[in-house]
């Protein structure tokens, strides 16, 4: 036995069978199919002689050991062994029994497929569903948004209709009036016939009054809750300080007003002037006047207004902003405030904002304080919206800011932006024409050689006063 094994072991057939399988795997890629076949071959044909010599050596060591020598070994590792492989050989049931695991494996490959298949079509289809149900979303915010716009235009017709319903009104009690009036007799004397009586009846602006003034306080209201903030909001974009940011809206408020109401009056005079030379209606001057600028509103040049309050807004020592912001981008809040203000004049007794100053003591009944406001503070800061006066009433409340302590450093604050901005090339002469070629009853500016806060602006008479 040894001396087999000695030449199993010289003839190196365990290395050589090693290098041929590495040798295969090397060109294995190369190497044609019957290439990688013959070497498969070669190499089963060495195994089968190794094993050859290897049960060769088995049986004479078995042969060495005698009669039952090696007997429990054969049985349990060799036979089991054998029968192992002789039953893969000759019996086809591991073959049957890979066959089925091969498509048991299949089918389960299959129907995963089909599941996959079957989720990602419901998946497909759940999203389809939640599309339509956002279109439906928003085809449904779309239709509320148009009927929320269908509702403020109805109530804007429905105020319009009203108007045109008393414009009708008028013309029916003018009609009649002129139908009752007595007519000359005929005679046979030459004596002149008396004239017709001319009534003193009231003309349509007196008779829509309380209908525009009830559009025109709601209309205000709604430009203190949409067209301040929108206007706020674009202004903090540029600007940090909320402080300041709302001192140039309250500005831009007054000086709307102010802008208005001095158009309105050369508005007025032009008619006046125009309308005596031919007036002989029953109505009086001042009602036919009335009449006619409430008819033709929208002859008044509001474009004129918003450059002359973008003007007086840029010389105002209260409000301080970064070169790169122009007060333009505000035009459409002032736009329409001017509007509002101008339409207020028409009105009998006509409509006015509340003269507000810093450090005035605060009224409850004229304004209400801010959500960031010390409510237990006496004065007055600042002002955030003016209060809406017909007479010596107040119709619509203001907002303000009260703070305890903080007026001073406000007034502080003040003193320093009016320093900063005394040299702007807007105060300069030259840009003084366009705001001294129009009658205005408004003085113009104190030289800011002083502290600021030792003067407030007046909103009713556009002047600087002394305190």
């Amino acid at each position: 036995m040894a001396d087999s094994l000695r030449r199993l072991i010289n003839n190196e057939s365990c290395r050589i069978l090693q290098e041929k399988l590495e040798n295969w795997y090397k060109d294995y890629h190369i190497n044609s199919c019957d290439q990688n076949l013959n070497r498969c071959c070669e190499i089963i044909e060495m195994n089968s002689m190794i094993q050859g010599q290897l049960f060769t050596i088995l049986n004479q060591t078995a042969r060495e050991g005698g009669h039952y020598a090696g007997v429990e070994t054969i049985k349990s590792r060799l036979l089991p062994w054998l029968g192992t492989c002789f039953s893969s050989t000759t019996s086809g049931r591991p073959f049957e029994t890979n066959l089925s695991l091969i498509q048991e494996s299949i089918e389960k490959e299959r129907q995963l497929r089909e599941f996959a298949s079957t989720r990602k079509h419901e998946i497909q289809q759940l999203e389809k569903e939640l599309n339509s149900t956002h279109l439906q979303l928003n085809l449904v915010q779309q239709d509320l948004a148009e009927a929320q716009m269908a509702l403020e235009e109805t109530k804007t017709k429905s105020a319009t209709t009203l108007l045109a319903a008393e414009d009708e009104i008028v013309h029916l009690k003018a009609a009649l009036a002129r139908s009752r009036s007595p007519s000359p007799r005929p005679c046979r004397s030459r004596s002149p016939s008396p004239l017709p009586l001319r009534s003193c009846s009231p003309g349509r602006a007196r008779l829509t009054n309380a209908a525009r003034h009830a559009h025109l306080v709601a209309r205000f209201s709604d430009i203190y809750a949409q067209e301040r903030l929108d206007a706020q909001t674009l202004l903090r974009t540029y600007i940090d300080d909320l402080e300041i940011v709302q001192r140039i809206i309250y500005v831009a408020a007054v000086e709307s007003f102010h802008a208005a109401k001095m158009a309105f009056r050369q508005f007025k005079m032009r008619v006046r002037k125009t309308l005596s030379l031919t007036h002989s209606g029953p109505e009086s001057l001042e009602d036919t006047v009335l009449d006619y600028i409430v008819r033709h509103e929208d002859l008044y040049d509001v474009q004129a207004s918003v450059n002359e309050v973008i003007r007086a807004m840029n010389i105002n020592p209260k409000i301080s902003f970064p070169p790169e912001v122009d007060f333009i981008m505000i035009s459409s809040l002032i736009r329409e405030l001017c509007r509002v203000a101008f339409s207020m004049q028409t009105l009998v007794p006509p409509l006015d904002i509340a003269f507000g100053a810093d450090g005035e003591l605060f009224n409850e009944s004229k304004y209400r304080r801010s959500y960031d406001s010390d409510f237990t503070a006496p004065l007055v800061v600042y002002h955030v919206w003016p209060a809406l006066m017909e007479n010596d009433s107040i119709i619509v409340k203001g907002e303000a800011v009260s703070k305890r302590g903080a007026l001073w450093s406000c007034r502080s604050r003040s003193k320093s932006r009016s320093r900063s901005r005394s040299m702007s090339p807007i105060l300069s002469h030259s840009a003084s024409p366009s705001r001294t070629l129009l009658p205005r009853s408004r003085s113009p500016s104190p030289i800011r050689s002083g502290s600021p806060s030792k003067w407030a602006y007046s909103v009713h008479n556009a002047s600087w006063f002394s305190h």
